[in-house]
C-alpha cells in the first residue's frame, strides 16, 4: 500500500505531462483520496505542477511548439492575482468546494475531443488579460496552476494547435504555481515536506509523459480514464463540503 500513492502520482504526471499540464488537480484528487492533510495538499499541489509542468515546457519547446505570443497576455495579471489567490485564507468548507469544482471541470476537460486550429491567430489584449487574471486568482485560491482553464480557452477560441496550447499552459502553468507557492509564504513551505518523497514519482512521470506529448502518440483513452478518476474525486469532494 505504501507504494500506491506515489504510484498514482506518477500516473497522473505522466497524463498531465502529455497534453503540457502539470498535474495539480490530479494530485489534489489523489491525495484527497488517500485522506491527506487538506492544509498541506495546495502547496504540496504546486510543487509538484512546477516541477512536471517546468518538464513538459522543455519538451514542448524542443519540439518547436512554444509560441511566447501566445502566453504573454494572460500572464500579465495571472501572475500577481496568483500570488494573491495563494495568500487568502478560504474556510475549509468553502476550499473543499472549490476544490471539487475545479476537479469536476478538469474531468470533464479531459474527456472531450481535442479541437483543431488551421491558422491560429494571436489572442486580443481586452479579452486575454482579464482572462489570464481571473483564472489566476482562482488557481492560485485553490492550488492549481491554471493549464486547465486556458489550453481550451486556447483551442476553442482560435488561438493555438493543441501542441501550441500545451506548451503555452506549462508555461503558464510553472510561472502560476510558483506564484502561489510563494503567495503562501513560510507555512506552505513547511507543508511541502510532508510529501517530498513523491518528487521523484512526479519527476519520472512528467519526463515519459511530455516526451509522449511532444511527440505524435495519441493519448486520447488516457484523459478519459483520468477524467472519470478526477469527476468521482469531485463528487467525493463535494459531498465532504456539504
Amino acid at each position: 500500500m505504501e507504494f500506491l500513492l506515489p504510484a498514482c502520482v506518477f500516473l497522473v504526471a505522466a497524463i498531465y505531462a502529455s497534453v503540457g499540464h502539470g498535474g495539480a488537480s490530479g494530485y489534489l484528487a489523489v491525495l484527497g483520496l488517500f485522506n491527506a492533510p487538506p492544509e498541506s495538499m495546495r502547496a504540496s499541489a504546486l510543487v509538484l505542477n512546477i516541477l512536471v509542468a517546468g518538464t513538459a515546457w522543455i519538451a514542448f519547446a524542443r519540439g518547436g511548439h512554444f509560441r511566447g505570443r501566445r502566453v504573454a497576455p494572460f500572464l500579465l495579471l495571472s501572475i500577481p492575482c496568483a500570488w494573491y489567490g495563494g495568500s487568502l485564507k478560504v474556510a475549509m468548507g468553502t476550499y473543499m468546494l472549490l476544490l471539487g469544482l475545479v476537479l469536476a471541470w478538469a474531468g470533464i476537460r479531459l474527456t472531450m475531443p481535442e479541437g483543431k486550429v488551421a491558422e491560429p491567430r494571436s489572442p486580443g489584449w481586452l479579452v486575454s488579460v482579464p482572462a489570464g487574471g481571473a483564472i489566476g486568482l482562482l488557481s492560485g485560491v485553490v492550488g492549481v496552476g491554471g493549464g486547465i482553464f486556458l489550453s481550451p480557452l486556447l483551442i476553442l477560441s482560435g488561438w493555438a494547435t493543441a501542441r501550441e496550447a500545451a506548451a503555452a499552459s506549462a508555461c503558464f502553468i510553472v510561472l502560476n504555481s510558483a506564484a502561489g507557492l510563494a503567495g503562501g509564504g513560510l507555512e506552505a513551505a513547511l507543508a511541502v515536506q510532508n510529501h517530498l518523497p513523491l518528487v521523484g514519482a512526479a519527476f519520472a512521470g512528467g519526463l515519459l509523459g511530455s516526451t509522449i506529448g511532444a511527440g505524435r502518440l495519441s493519448n486520447v483513452w488516457l484523459r478519459r480514464m483520468l477524467g472519470a478518476v478526477l469527476l468521482g474525486a469531485a463528487i467525493k469532494l463535494a459531498k465532504s463540503s456539504l
